[in-house]
């Protein structure tokens, strides 16, 4: 039956199986890697690695803005089904790649990129179908339930990627498939169109020049996190100090393009409504926050707290997923209250609140020390969580209900292009203040660690690689060790060696990474309780009676 509920519990599946998705992913790297025979501690495998992780955001920050005008204009439901069904097709072909090292990489990478295109049709089209299903004053509930159901989904991955991993790599996609399938013919089955169809035609040589300008600058903003010309970082590269100016070039004439068409790709005039424009412009402070940090704090935990402890490297990445636990469980518990009550009370209350907690979130974390107990990590990472689940939906709620109807497909890609982009950026961002403050301390730091066991030696190791070691299950210090007498070898190839050397030059990045991302927030959360907000719904229903 076609009912509000039936597009809250289709959307919520989709959502389960995109994060389900990606954090099984993120914790099988080690196995999918052992299992085509490709060796990601190469420097020259990092470009692969990037874009197996990055590449599916990469694409769907390139395409969603087009695919909300598209599904505005033929009909968001139709679209939402064949996201589904591309995306578990992609699944199925990501299960079935059978070939090995360079190859084999290239070719999960190019289905990923269509899993991406899937995963673009879902999430432009799951808030709009929501805005169309529910009246306002139910709008900021069901959101947050459908973004809960993502961040359970991603909790369930981090566990269920770990078990499957270890049976066989190829499971945490087929996994996807009947998930798919079954959302797909509901969808098909069920949903109808509510929202009134956008009778426009479709801007080719805009579309051309914003999906070219985004592919490129993140493109070239990932390879900064790159080494070239013997440098740690590939700011020497010429798709970096190219590739971002000619990116700006490309939106300019966007932007120019875009002012005298008729029926433009990004309908700059939605600006001009205050709540949409702060409200997305909150959402891209958060996004950069929430994204950067996350990839800093699982490198945290997988380079130097949980070998510290003990832990061996090959099992921190299913572990720390576990650590990092509480930071979803803050958005899951924040979230869907959030959204309920700012139906009932107004949404800048909330949105102000839950970006001033992440930021008191972010100031424990920046109190802590090296070897920090876990409970007061905890809290701080539950607060950063917390705080984004109950920005998210009210803000989310204020972006969609500020357009008309016709609108909320493009007004959905708009905030998931701009959000995704920030995403992208800061984890770009982020690591690159963490490998400059340990490109000149990295090797200084191992060499006298060494000289602490007698041995007199000279150490080169690159730290992107060092980094992306550890974040994929490596002993960092396994290849040097390997060459060493044994009972120094054992030393050094303990889990806290290369964790204590790293440890003091690591903080100092996540120190000043912290201080900036307080310094948005704070920002943001003022912003946010300038505008005007959503009303609450005693004001929405008089306005509907009057």
């Amino acid at each position: 039956m076609e009912t509000k509920w039936t597009a809250l519990i289709n959307s919520s599946m989709a959502m389960f199986m995109a994060f389900a998705n990606y954090n099984m992913i993120i914790i099988a790297l080690p196995a999918i890697f052992s299992g085509i025979g490709f060796n990601p501690t190469n420097p020259d495998a990092l470009v692969y690695l990037m874009w197996l992780i990055l590449g599916y955001m990469i694409v769907t920050s390139a395409l969603v803005v087009t695919f909300g005008k598209i599904s505005d204009m033929y009909g968001r439901t139709r679209f939402y089904t064949m996201g589904f069904g591309i995306f578990t097709v992609a699944s199925l072909l990501l299960a079935s790649v059978t070939s090995t090292g360079n190859t084999g990489m290239l070719e999960l990478i190019l289905f990923r990129i269509l899993q991406g295109v899937g995963g673009g049709f879902l999430m432009v089209n799951s808030s709009a179908i929501l805005t169309d299903y529910f009246p306002k004053w139910e709008l900021g509930k069901a959101l947050g339930l459908n973004q809960v159901s993502g961040l359970v989904g991603g909790v369930v991955g981090l566990i269920l990627g770990g078990v499957l991993s270890e049976i066989d790599w190829r499971l945490i996609f087929l996994v996807n498939v009947p998930v798919g399938i079954l959302g797909t013919l509901w969808s098909w089955l069920t949903l109808k169109d509510k929202g009134v169809k956008a009778k426009e035609s479709i801007d080719v040589l805009g579309n051309l020049l914003f999906g070219s300008f985004l592919v490129l600058l993140l493109v070239s903003v990932t390879f900064i996190l790159i080494p070239y010309g013997g440098a740690d970082l590939g700011f020497g590269n010429p798709m970096v100090f190219l590739g971002i100016p000619a990116s700006f070039v490309l939106l300019a004439l966007f932007v120019i393009v875009e002012k005298r068409a008729k029926t433009p790709l990004f309908d700059l005039s939605l600006f001009k409504i205050r709540d949409f424009a702060v409200a997305n412009f909150t959402n891209v402070v958060a996004s950069l926050g929430r994204q950067g940090i996350t990839i800093t704090l699982v490198l945290l935990l997988q380079a130097i707290w949980l070998p510290i402890h003990g832990y061996p490297f090959s099992s921190t990445p299913f572990w720390s997923g576990i650590f990092l636990i509480p930071n979803m469980l803050g958005f899951a518990v924040f979230g869907p209250i959030s959204g309920w009550l700012s139906d009932r009370y107004g949404s800048k209350t909330f949105t102000f609140a839950g970006l001033m907690l992440s930021a008191l979130g972010f100031g424990l974390l920046y109190l802590l020390p090296v070897n920090f107990p876990y409970w007061e990590f905890s809290l701080a990472i539950f607060l950063i969580g917390g705080g984004m689940g109950l920005f998210n939906s009210p803000n989310l709620a204020d972006i969609m209900s500020s357009v008309g109807p016709e609108l909320r497909g493009r007004a959905s890609g708009i905030r998931a292009a701009l959000g995704n982009t920030a995403s992208t950026v800061s984890v770009a961002f982020y690591m690159a203040i963490i490998i400059t403050g340990m490109s000149t301390t990295l090797n200084q730091a191992i060499n006298q660690a060494l000289g602490s066991l007698g041995l007199d030696a000279s150490v080169n190791i690159s730290a992107p690689v060092a980094l992306f070691s550890a974040l994929l299950g490596y002993n960092p210090m396994s290849g040097i060790a390997s060459s060493l007498p044994p009972s120094v070898a054992s030393k050094l190839s303990s889990p806290d060696f290369f964790a204590n050397a790293i440890a003091p030059s690591f903080f100092s990045g996540f120190h000043d990474i912290l201080a900036v991302s307080i310094v948005l927030l704070v920002f943001s959360a003022i912003l946010s309780a300038m505008r005007e907000g959503r009303a609450r719904k005693e004001e929405v229903l008089i306005k509907r009676v009057e």
